[in-house]
């Protein structure tokens, strides 16, 4: 009936193959008089998501995630996975061939300080680690009383026969009635931030910011609408824009050169040079940048000014137009994903569904739109056990029925020219446990918690995150991933700088969107998440109040199981905002749908009943 367009469901892990691949990896170590590698989930660009030419990771272990890495030695090897993928790193990879480790609480720093034996030579590829994280591994192998050692072609290449070719996906113009911005007058306020800049050019190399700044977007990476560049922009000047030209139709670079200096891709490499002939000072954001841009202007003469790149915060505020896009998104977004609410609310207790089927007929019913540019991210459908893997992938070979008795755990999202959407909503086929509707009601206190936040200029996130989690705290459970992250406008779903985390150290300024997403899973069991969009504004004046305050506006117009709630655990302010938010979600949505799930709809955002 339904037929997904923008994920599959194969089985993309080679498990079977990493046995021969790590003994081809490990041969060619020798031959270059190397004694282990390390393998991290990246591609120049340090993208979250990679195009399959740079899948390195997967290739070597299995493990498809989205962040993870690998150290291979002479006579063992490790991986390293956060909390997200802790189960699916076991399911994917060789555990003979390779230790898990936890990335964050056991990262590969300290594998190497206990693994890698003195004077051994470590390798590793400058373009695939961050300046900050290639001294991190330097101070480890120094730990270790061995040497890191720096490669310039990357030795899987050399053993990876089959490598599908780069990407060539063709630059299109982000118009200005999506972007809100006309290029020449970011680039305006670009330069008069790099005024202010102990620097003479800003490299930007990250290809999100690239594409905001130039107002252009691509298809080179999945379900993230960036060109892959790079982009130079001098105090003085024109900035230039290194692409692969075949990307590029004559109209396009025409108005692109309206704009800077475009050029191949081989260029970029020269002209670091040239600055470091030139003794420039180079802005470069260490934690984001390859240290092979730092290499390449230091061992030429120049300098590097460390420092988050400038762009970041300002395509992390939107402006009036992408503010109006992101809600005409979400009513759009929240009137498909309601539709299938309506539909699995009837089809789930016949026992037939499946967790492909729950993803294919999301997608579907997003497509129906006729404006789905692609899904924000591979569609997270886990049902039962499943939906306790926090980032779990439904393949052919995993595909589960959706039996009653299971909480269903969906989490989507969609890419639209004027916004991007996640969204996850936890729903039950047939009738829950009362474990079940106390830890779903101790998530959405979490979650509304977050939504009612007032909270001063200058917070960030972390200080927000313990609102979340509080009420998990106090029933001794918790939850192993961020409360929050930020979104771009028809960019990746997951933005910097700004996040809601324990790690969450950018403020929260008006005009940002995030994500509110506790949840709680437990192994084996379930998994429970509830996430909407909401957008930082200025909070409802206070009287008496001394400094500026902001709060929170819920974006996601979509309605929360209710039947999954213990209404007894919930505050009256709770219960209020509840049934404050489930009205406007039925004032949106209603006019949106047909008879059927309109009915749904009224029926599923019926207020709750307040103590």
């Amino acid at each position: 009936m339904f037929e997904a367009h923008f994920q599959s469901f194969e089985d993309r892990s080679e498990r079977a193959a990493s046995a021969s691949r790590v003994a081809a990896l490990r041969a060619e170590l020798r031959k270059r008089g190397l004694d282990g590698f390390v393998v991290p989930r990246a591609d120049r660009f340090q993208n979250e998501y990679v195009p399959p030419s740079d899948e390195r990771l997967a290739w070597l272990t299995g493990f498809t995630g989205s962040a993870g890495a690998a150290v291979v030695l002479n006579d063992r090897a490790a991986i390293f996975v956060d909390g997200r993928y802790q189960v699916q790193v076991r399911e994917e990879v060789d555990n003979a061939l390779f230790a898990v480790e936890h990335l964050v609480e056991r990262p590969p720093t300290l594998w190497i300080e206990k693994n890698l034996p003195a004077g051994a030579k470590l390798g590793y590829s400058p373009w695939l680690h961050t300046l900050d994280g290639a001294e991190r591994l330097a101070k480890a192998c120094t730990a270790a009383q061995a040497a890191l050692v720096p490669v310039e072609d990357n030795p899987i290449d050399a053993i990876w026969s089959d490598r599908p070719q780069p990407p060539l996906g063709a630059v299109v113009p982000h118009e200005l009635r999506y972007a809100g911005e006309d290029a020449k007058d970011k680039l305006m306020r670009l330069r008069a931030e790099l005024q202010n800049l102990a620097a003479d050019a800003l490299v930007v190399s990250d290809p999100q910011n690239v594409s905001w700044l130039l107002n252009i977007r691509g298809s080179d990476v999945p379900h993230t609408p960036v060109v892959l560049a790079f982009a130079v922009v001098p105090k003085e000047g024109r900035p230039a824009i290194y692409v692969d030209l075949r990307k590029l139709g004559n109209d396009m670079r025409s108005r692109l050169e309206e704009l800077a200096e475009v050029r191949a891709n081989a260029a970029f490499e020269r002209d670091l040079t040239a600055l470091g002939d030139a003794r420039s000072a180079v802005r470069l954001d260490p934690a984001t940048a390859a240290e092979a841009i730092a290499r390449l202007v230091v061992e030429n003469g120049g300098t590097i000014v460390r420092g988050s790149d400038p762009i970041a915060p300002m395509k992390a505020v939107k402006n009036l137009t992408e503010i109006a896009g992101a809600r005409a998104a979400q009513l759009r977004d929240g009137a498909a994903v309601t539709k299938f609410l309506a539909w699995f609310d009837r089809e789930a207790p016949r026992g037939a569904l499946t967790e492909i089927d729950a993803v294919e007929a999301l997608e579907s019913f997003r497509r129906d739109s006729g404006v789905l540019k692609d899904v924000s991210f591979p569609t997270i459908a886990g049902a039962g056990p499943d939906g306790a893997i926090v980032h779990y992938r439904v393949t052919r070979r995993s595909n589960r029925n959706i039996a009653p008795g299971d909480l269903f755990l969906i989490d989507s999202g969609g890419q639209y020219e004027d916004g991007t959407t996640d969204i996850t909503r936890t729903v039950m086929a047939g009738t829950p446990t009362p474990d079940m509707r106390q830890k779903f009601t101790l998530v959405l206190k979490g979650h509304i918690a977050i939504a009612r936040a007032v909270f001063p200029d200058g917070t960030t996130g972390a200080q927000l995150d313990t609102l979340a989690r509080q009420f998990l705290w106090q029933a001794g459970v918790d939850f192993d991933h961020g409360t929050g992250h930020g979104v771009g406008s028809y960019l990746s779903v997951h933005e910097g700088p700004a996040r809601i985390s324990k790690l969450g150290n950018a403020a929260l300024k008006r005009g940002m969107i995030l994500s509110n997403e506790p949840g709680y899973y437990r192994a084996d069991a379930y998994g429970i998440r509830i996430e909407n969009l909401i957008l930082v504004t200025e909070a409802t004046p206070v009287l008496g109040a001394e400094k500026p305050l902001n709060a929170f506006e819920t974006l996601t117009l979509a309605p929360i199981d209710t039947r999954l709630i213990d209404a007894a655990l919930l505050s009256v302010e709770e219960s209020a905002w509840l049934n404050a938010y489930h009205a406007s979600v039925r004032e949106a949505l209603a006019p949106q749908l047909d008879a059927a799930p309109r009915a749904w709809l009224i029926t599923a955002t019926a207020p709750l009943a307040q103590r």
